[in-house]
């Protein structure tokens, strides 16, 4: 097929092809997870993860639990919240060897992926890389505390968090097996949250321990090998120099290139929920065209690279509703920062790509609307600025929360599990907007003198 945003040939031209059920609910996730919960002793093993709190935890008997409940929907339907394009406030990069840098070195260019390459190739080779300790928020505060050196001036929002955790709670209302639990604490007005790593690590050795569904024929890719296929599509669809600047060989030479994720690169966007303004950070792909300059207020050509199972010829209902669901956070995450097209990798069941398809992030909602209509991003963007500000009513400036949703139970929890940050908010960071505030004290004392 022709690398254009048009199907596969047996694929229907709308909606676009169906991935496998196994990809999506069986593998980790390809992406690792950039965001993470405070040190803790880790917990005991159980059938079912739960989660843990943080070290600082005191006795939480007595503090209250606050209740969001999910349902009904109807309440979020109608006309979503005003929102604000995501602009970016600042980068970083990520090296061969996972080292911060505070650049764009590790930004790569898309140019169309060769067809009918083996995704299996180079597994044997993978260079893996898995976070062993809890990184908090660090590099985002660390490239934001580095933009406020530059500028002199406080990037001031509501909350700060990595794009994962967005991503989970606009998705929640309707993705039936949702569950997460995150860490919150609020520092000057600031909300900032992530994830709870040691629960999450938890949940993701249980699910290496589980043997495969009955149903999974004996030669099925197991979900490490399905993890690989999307980071080999990546390495076959991107370069490290634009396309007309790079060699021909360069570009010939992707099918054999060595396999790591060890090389990243993340923007860092302001947004906002309705009245709720957020800095959120996560890693971006690749580009499709020239990055605009800092000056410019057009979108950034960001793209986002996903793998998903082709459809047999006569596709059923059922196959398109699970792809209608997935679309759901294909949608979100590139969504929330301001990534406009998707670009998906059709590959078979036993990972032979077979075609390449253009998804434009702003049609994803409609395209879903006019087929089954099994979610709506009205009601996502309306329950995620709702649940913002329940949430600033309930996350108070004494010490850490714990943010869970249980799977099934349609209700996010809130409790105080703890005093200090947890090391949610580094300390260098603290020190910064420490000084910067007296700072600002400083020039605003002086301007009342003048």
């Amino acid at each position: 097929m022709a690398q254009s945003d048009v199907p596969p040939p047996n694929l229907p031209p709308k909606p676009p092809s169906l991935p496998s059920d196994a990809e999506e609910e069986t593998a980790p996730p390809r992406k690792r997870p950039r965001t993470h919960a405070p040190s803790r002793p880790a917990p005991a093993p159980a059938a079912e993860a739960t989660p843990s709190a943080p070290s600082t935890s005191t006795n939480t008997a007595s503090s209250p639990i606050h209740r969001f409940s999910i349902q009904p929907l109807d309440r979020f339907q109608g006309a979503s919240a005003s929102i604000k394009r995501p602009r970016e406030v600042t980068h970083f990069s990520y090296d061969d060897n996972h080292e911060y840098r505070e650049d764009d070195s590790s930004i790569s260019y898309y140019h169309p992926p060769r067809l009918n390459t083996d995704l299996k190739e180079g597994f044997s080779t993978f260079h893996h890389y898995e976070e062993t300790t809890n990184p908090h928020l660090d590099s985002l505060l660390r490239a934001l505390a580095s933009k406020e050196r530059q500028t002199g001036e406080k990037v001031d929002v509501d909350f700060v968090t990595w794009r994962g955790m967005m991503t989970k709670i606009m998705t929640a209302p309707y993705d039936m097996f949702a569950e997460f639990s995150m860490f919150a604490t609020r520092i000057d007005g600031t909300i900032y949250i992530e994830e709870d790593f040691d629960g999450r690590a938890a949940q993701r050795a249980a699910e290496k321990d589980r043997p495969p569904p009955r149903w999974q024929a004996r030669n099925a890719p197991d979900h490490k090998m399905m993890t690989y296929w999307g980071y080999k599509f990546e390495v076959l669809s991107l370069l490290p120099t634009p396309p007309p600047d790079t060699p021909r060989e360069v570009i010939d030479a992707r099918i054999a290139a060595p396999v790591s994720n060890h090389a990243q690169h993340c923007s860092i966007v302001r947004t906002s929920f309705g009245p709720h303004s957020l800095l959120l950070g996560g890693e971006v792909d690749g580009l499709s065209g020239p990055k605009p300059p800092p000056t410019s207020d057009a979108p950034i050509p960001w793209i986002e690279l996903k793998t998903s199972e082709e459809l047999p010829p006569n596709p059923t209902h059922r196959d398109i509703i699970k792809f209608e669901r997935k679309l759901l956070k294909f949608w979100a995450q590139s969504f929330l920062l301001g990534v406009p097209k998707v670009v998906v990798g059709w590959r078979s069941k036993m990972g032979i790509l077979r075609g390449v398809q253009d998804i434009e992030t702003g049609k994803i909602p409609g395209m879903v609307r006019r087929g089954t209509g099994c979610w709506d991003g009205n009601v996502c963007i309306n329950f995620a600025a709702a649940f913002l500000g329940w949430l600033k009513e309930n996350v108070g400036d004494d010490g850490v929360y714990r943010v869970e949703l249980r799977k099934k139970a349609g209700v996010v929890e809130v409790q105080r599990v703890g005093d200090g940050t947890a090391d949610i908010v580094t300390k260098e960071f603290t020190e910064w907007r420490t000084g910067m505030g007296g700072k600002d004290r400083k020039a605003d004392a002086e301007v009342k003198d003048e």
